[in-house]
């Protein structure tokens, strides 16, 4: 496949963004079949305002005029989910008994924006016949290390014993069985109270690594981490209970909504261990995050898995052509969904690779994820590059794969 004209990028822009069939016209012959109800995602972040709302403050009607705009932009790109992060630092985008409203809505937190973010999110999205997918953090307290710059009556401040300052942030200890509990109820509430489709953990469990620092759960391991070969395998467990107990509470809370979680790309590196991919990853989720992601699967705790390939076609330590056949063989037969994560935001990006240059990498990646059955659909992330589409690489994603075609 070469590069497409410019103009062709804005006219397939603009037949998507208006949500008409015209793309018909050119999308291209001799692609397989999409699977029947393929998930089309994306993500909606909200930690730092990173796609919305666009600067705190606004207000509640601004909020929730641009809130629907992601979600108007979501159906006239065709997708069918939107992932919204309802939970980026231990504080919550509904009016929650267990943590405070996020400064990302009003720059204060603790504020009430006055009105409820998530209820309306599932509410408009079911309205226009799209899935809303609640997206939780469960550690990360805030992205510094000050808890005096919290609410008063945040639980890190109540309970400072919980937290670990890493890496210049602030974290509740995974360690802790009363965290464990906290977190995973605080959590819940949104479930008891709106008819989210799924839940949705992304990559963070225990902290990426921080060189020359060291993440000092010395205390919780002594306290909890007697029987376990070493402490890597203790972590590995604290972060196993928080899956399974958390898919139990979905369950028994409101049964038949979904839990799905989003890893980074790699699991292990074959040479780390032979049942690992064909990559030279410098992090690897079982050992770096100690998130067994591959358990999760194999034991089917999860109904989805979405991992972050976010890697080019060819791209030497983490090829998408090598991760995505490696997920399709995890999942084989477990009965959980797969669905790829896509890194949208990198179309286009000059500070990224030649092969994200190319407007149709990001279509290449669906033709090859075709060939696998247990690729189920994709996310991408995230709604900001949706929307403004740098270099026409969703439009080219919309006409080659989400066009119906005629006849």
């Amino acid at each position: 496949m070469g590069r497409i004209s410019r103009r062709a990028v804005t006219i397939g822009a603009a037949l998507a963004l208006a949500g008409t069939t015209a793309g018909d016209a050119v999308a291209r012959p001799g692609r397989p079949q999409r699977p029947r109800n393929e998930l089309r995602g994306m993500w909606l972040a909200t930690v730092a305002g990173r796609d919305w709302p666009s600067r705190p403050g606004l207000s509640a009607a601004e909020q929730r005029a641009e809130l629907l705009a992601h979600l108007d932009t979501a159906v006239a790109r065709r997708l069918n989910t939107v992932v919204f992060q309802v939970r980026p630092t231990a504080d919550a985008l509904w009016p929650s008994p267990y943590e405070p409203w996020s400064d990302v809505l009003t720059g204060t937190q603790g504020a009430d924006p006055g009105w409820d973010p998530l209820g309306t999110a599932v509410t408009e999205a079911h309205r226009r016949g799209l899935e809303l997918h609640a997206w939780f953090n469960p550690y990360r307290v805030a992205n510094h290390t000050d808890p005096g710059r919290l609410v008063p009556t945040h639980p890190a401040r109540v309970h400072p014993e919980w937290t670990l300052a890493y890496g210049g942030k602030l974290y509740y200890n995974p360690g802790l069985p009363q965290v464990r509990r906290f977190v995973r109820d605080a959590m819940l509430d949104a479930v008891r109270k709106y008819a989210v489709d799924a839940v949705h953990f992304d990559d963070y469990f225990y902290p990426y690594p921080v060189a020359e620092q060291t993440f000092d759960d010395d205390a919780a391991y002594a306290a909890y981490g007697a029987g376990f070969p070493d402490r890597a395998a203790w972590r590995r467990q604290n972060i196993d209970l928080l899956v399974r107990e958390t898919a139990r509470g979905i369950q028994r809370t409101r049964p038949g909504t979904r839990f799905g979680i989003s890893p980074f790309g790699v699991w292990r590196n074959r040479a780390t261990d032979p049942a690992g991919s064909a990559t030279t990853a410098g992090v690897q989720t079982y050992d770096d995050l100690h998130a067994d992601t591959r358990k999760w699967v194999r034991e089917r705790w999860i109904d989805y898995i979405v991992p972050q390939v976010y890697w080019n076609i060819g791209f030497p330590a983490a090829d998408y052509a090598a991760l995505v056949p490696w997920w399709a063989e995890t999942v084989r037969g477990t009965g959980v969904r797969l669905h790829i994560g896509e890194a949208l935001y990198k179309a286009g990006d000059p500070a990224q690779p030649a092969a994200w240059q190319d407007p149709a990498e990001l279509s290449r990646h669906l033709d090859l994820a075709a060939g696998y059955p247990e690729v189920r659909g994709h996310v991408f992330f995230s709604a900001k590059e949706v929307g403004q589409d740098r270099n026409g690489a969703m439009a080219r994603v919309v006409a080659d794969h989400y066009t119906p075609r005629r006849g």
